[in-house]
């Protein structure tokens, strides 16, 4: 590659780097501004005046966002287990045994996708409401199941059709069963696949709204996404507090993707390839 050609593949790096990441520096910049400095109609890329750190000890103060926080770790925490549990017992079932319409379904998983969410909310409320678990958190995460599951149980499917059969073979002939193949030599090597599925579920699951909007009615059970949109009132915008929140529900994705970089990649790159 030649040294023009290099200088201009870095320089869209760059600007596209910077385009992505500039709305995040802003909402970090905002949330440590001071309230007239939020308003000053001096545009500046850096506090105008001294950094504060008001806007989090407020949010922790004034608000129930610990409590937001809570409730949301703890349902895209159920989510994410069930998501995955089901995903990989029904894909290894998919990719192991030969039934009547296995390639129809593994086909056709995401076909739930082609619904807008909205017209699954009434169903699940419905459903959920027979069962007594409106106003639930355990509610809440069986519906996030509902519409992360799709998603891991297609991962899995590809992970699984990477992993060659003759490993379950050889297994069985040593005299394994089923269950055993799958926890000791199917998921070790799936791993790096069960990472990005949990990754994705649990991002699907954090980031959900209106599912917690519809089934969610306690203002102490409500998760991240509904309770910080209650920062935008009819009459005024807590801008100070709605960045804060920004930034503090952005912090867990940016860990757990930094964490899980490595078998995220390796995951992503070993289902892409058959083996």
């Amino acid at each position: 590659m030649t040294l023009g050609r290099r200088i201009l593949l870095w320089s869209l790096i760059v600007f596209t780097v910077s385009v992505v990441c500039f709305p995040l520096y802003w909402m970090v910049i905002s949330s440590v501004k001071q309230y007239s400095d939020l308003f000053s109609r001096k545009f500046s890329l850096f506090p105008n005046e001294t950094i504060t750190f008001q806007n989090y000890v407020e949010l922790f103060q004034k608000t129930l966002f610990a409590r937001y926080f809570l409730n949301s770790l703890i349902v895209a925490v159920l989510a994410t287990v069930g998501s995955v549990v089901a995903a990989v017992l029904a894909g290894f079932g998919i990719t192991r045994f030969e039934f009547p319409g296995r390639k129809l379904l593994a086909s056709s998983v995401l076909f739930t996708y082609m619904f807008p969410p909205i017209l699954l909310s009434i169903p699940l409320f419905v459903m959920l409401k027979n069962f007594g678990m409106v106003n639930s958190l355990f509610g809440l995460a069986l519906a996030h199941i509902s519409f992360t599951l799709p998603l891991a149980l297609w991962l899995a499917i590809i992970f699984f059709e990477a992993i060659p059969i003759d490993l379950d073979e050889a297994a069985m002939i040593d005299g394994a069963g089923r269950l055993r193949t799958l926890w000791e030599i199917i998921l070790p090597i799936a791993l790096p696949g069960l990472v990005a599925i949990s990754v994705f579920s649990f991002i699907l699951s954090w980031n959900d709204y209106l599912f917690a909007l519809v089934l969610i009615v306690d203002e102490t059970k409500k998760t991240l996404p509904v309770g910080v949109a209650g920062f935008v009132e009819a009459t005024s915008v807590e801008w100070g507090l709605l960045m804060a929140g920004g930034v503090l529900i952005t912090l867990p994705v940016l860990f757990g993707f930094s964490f899980a970089q490595r078998w995220l990649i390796q995951g992503l790159g070993g289902g892409a390839v058959k083996g």
